[in-house]
C-alpha cells in the first residue's frame, strides 16, 4: 500500500526523499493529533446541542429573496450561533462580505463621534488600519470623528497591562483585541489570555465594551472569547465557522445591545435585523457550521505538521510545533522573497482548483506591500481551505492555513517542501 501511495505522490511531483522525511515527522505527532480530536469532539457536541435546542428542521433551509422578512431559517441560524458561543444574540449574514467587513460593521455600530477605540495588541491587521483611519481612507472611523489609540505588546508578544492602563482614557469606549497574529510573528492569544486582558480592562474602566477579532480561532479551544467576557466576537464564514461550505458571509455574536446596533449598521436605521435575504445558501451555512469543529481540527493538524516539518530545517515557526495552538495559522519565517515564491508555488500546485497557476506578488487592496497568495479553493478567498500568503517584506514570512482534510493539508506542505528543495533553497 505504501508503495502505491508513494507512486501517487511521485505523480504529484513529490520525491521519495521528501515523502520519507514527512513520514518520519508524522510519527511524532500522534499524541498531539489525539488531543485535537478530543477538542473537536467536545465542540461538535456543543454545536449539535445548539441545533437540537433550536429545533433546526428542513424548513430552515428554505431560500429567501428581496427583503427577507420572516426568514425563519436565518433567525434560527443566528440563535444556533448565539447558543454555541454562549452569547445573548448573533448576526450571521451572507451580506457580510469578509472578516474586515464584519469588523467594520461592529466598530462603526458601537462607536460614536468623539469616542475612542483602543487596540491593546499594538497595530491591528493591515486591512483594519484603513477601516480605523490609521491609513487614510474614505468612510473610515477617523472621518466619522472616532479617536484611536493603541497599547503595544511586550517584547515577547504578550499583553502589557501597565501600557494598557496608561492608554485607557476618559474617551475610551471600545477596546479591540485581535486574537490571531495577522501578518506578524507574534504568538496568537489563548482564550485564557484574552479573558485576563478583558477582566483587567473592565476593572480599570467599568462599562467599556470589548470586541475580539476571532478570525481563525473558532473551535481551536473548548471556550471562545465570549465565554470570558467579550461583548462581541467577530469572524468570517469562509474561515473556521463556515466549515468550507459557506460561500460568503460573516458573523457578530455578543450582547443584545451590541448585536442590535450591528444590525442597524449592516442594513439601515429603523430596519435592523428584520431584513436580509439568505439567497438560497442558508443550508450551506448550517451544514458548514455543523462540520466546522472537525474541519478546524484538520486545519490545526496541518499547521502542526508544517511546523514540525520546517523547524528541523532551520526555519523559525510561530507557534513552534510542540506549543499549544490558539488558531489555525502557521507562520514560517523563510528569509527571502525567493523562498516565499517557492513555498507558495508548492501550495498552489497542491490545490484542487487552479493547480496549474503560478502565484505572483500583487498590489492587493488594503495592503501597503505587495502580497503573494496561494489558494486554489472551491470558495474564492476561503482560508479554511488550503492556502498560504504573506506580504513581500521583512522577515519574509509565509502564513499557512487551512485544509478541509488533514490528508490535503499534508500533501500541500510536502509539495511546498519539494519546491523549496528543487530550487536549492532547502537541503534534506
Amino acid at each position: 500500500m505504501m508503495n502505491e501511495y508513494n507512486r501517487l505522490l511521485n505523480e504529484l511531483g513529490i520525491s521519495d526523499r521528501v515523502i520519507a522525511y514527512g513520514e518520519s515527522v508524522l510519527k511524532g505527532l500522534e499524541e498531539r493529533f489525539r488531543e485535537i480530536d478530543g477538542i473537536a469532539e467536545r465542540n461538535q457536541a456543543k454545536v449539535l446541542l445548539a441545533m437540537s435546542k433550536n429545533r433546526v428542521s428542513a424548513a430552515c433551509f428554505a431560500g429567501s429573496t428581496g427583503y427577507g422578512y420572516d426568514d425563519a431559517g436565518r433567525d434560527t441560524l443566528e440563535k444556533v450561533y448565539a447558543d454555541t458561543f454562549h452569547t445573548e444574540a448573533a448576526l450571521v449574514r451572507p451580506q457580510i462580505t469578509c472578516g474586515t467587513h464584519a469588523l467594520a460593521v461592529a466598530l462603526s455600530a458601537n462607536l460614536r463621534p468623539g469616542e475612542e477605540l483602543l487596540s491593546i495588541n499594538g497595530a491591528p491587521y493591515d486591512t483594519l488600519q484603513e477601516v480605523i483611519g490609521i491609513r487614510p481612507s474614505p468612510c473610515s472611523l477617523a472621518e466619522a470623528g472616532v479617536k484611536y489609540a493603541q497599547a503595544e505588546l511586550t517584547p515577547e508578544g504578550r499583553f502589557d497591562f501597565e501600557a494598557i492602563e496608561k492608554a485607557i482614557s476618559a474617551d475610551t469606549t471600545l477596546v479591540a483585541i485581535q486574537r490571531s497574529k495577522g501578518y506578524s510573528m507574534r504568538p496568537s492569544f489563548s482564550v485564557d489570555e484574552i479573558g485576563e486582558a478583558i477582566a483587567f480592562v473592565k476593572k480599570v474602566k467599568p462599562g467599556v465594551k470589548v470586541m475580539v477579532d476571532n478570525c481563525y480561532g473558532e473551535f481551536t479551544e473548548l471556550a471562545e472569547p465570549s465565554d470570558v467576557g467579550a461583548d462581541m466576537i467577530v469572524g468570517s464564514l469562509i474561515k473556521n465557522p463556515g466549515g468550507g461550505l459557506a460561500t460568503s458571509g460573516g458573523y457578530i455574536a455578543g450582547t443584545q445591545e451590541c448585536v442590535e446596533r450591528c444590525g442597524y449598521r449592516l442594513s439601515a436605521p429603523g430596519l435592523g435585523r428584520e431584513v436580509g435575504a439568505n439567497f438560497g445558501i442558508i443550508d450551506r451555512l448550517y451544514q458548514g457550521f455543523f462540520l466546522a469543529p472537525t474541519v478546524t481540527a484538520a486545519a490545526e493538524k496541518g499547521a502542526i505538521f508544517a511546523a514540525a516539518l520546517y523547524e528541523p530545517l532551520g526555519f523559525e515557526c510561530v507557534p513552534k510545533a510542540a506549543e499549544k495552538r490558539h488558531d489555525i495559522i502557521q507562520s514560517i519565517r523563510l528569509g527571502s522573497e525567493a523562498a516565499m515564491l517557492a513555498f507558495c508555488k508548492g501550495i498552489q500546485a497542491a490545490a484542487p482548483v487552479d493547480a496549474f497557476a503560478t502565484p505572483l506578488p500583487w498590489d492587493m487592496p488594503g495592503y501597503d506591500d505587495k502580497v503573494i497568495m496561494a489558494a486554489g479553493a472551491f470558495v474564492q478567498g476561503s482560508s479554511i481551505e488550503l492556502s498560504a500568503d504573506g506580504p513581500i517584506r521583512e522577515p519574509y514570512a509565509v502564513y499557512f492555513q487551512g485544509g478541509l482534510t488533514f490528508a490535503h493539508a499534508k500533501l500541500g506542505i510536502l509539495m511546498s517542501l519539494e519546491t523549496m528543495v528543487s530550487r536549492g533553497l532547502v537541503k534534506l
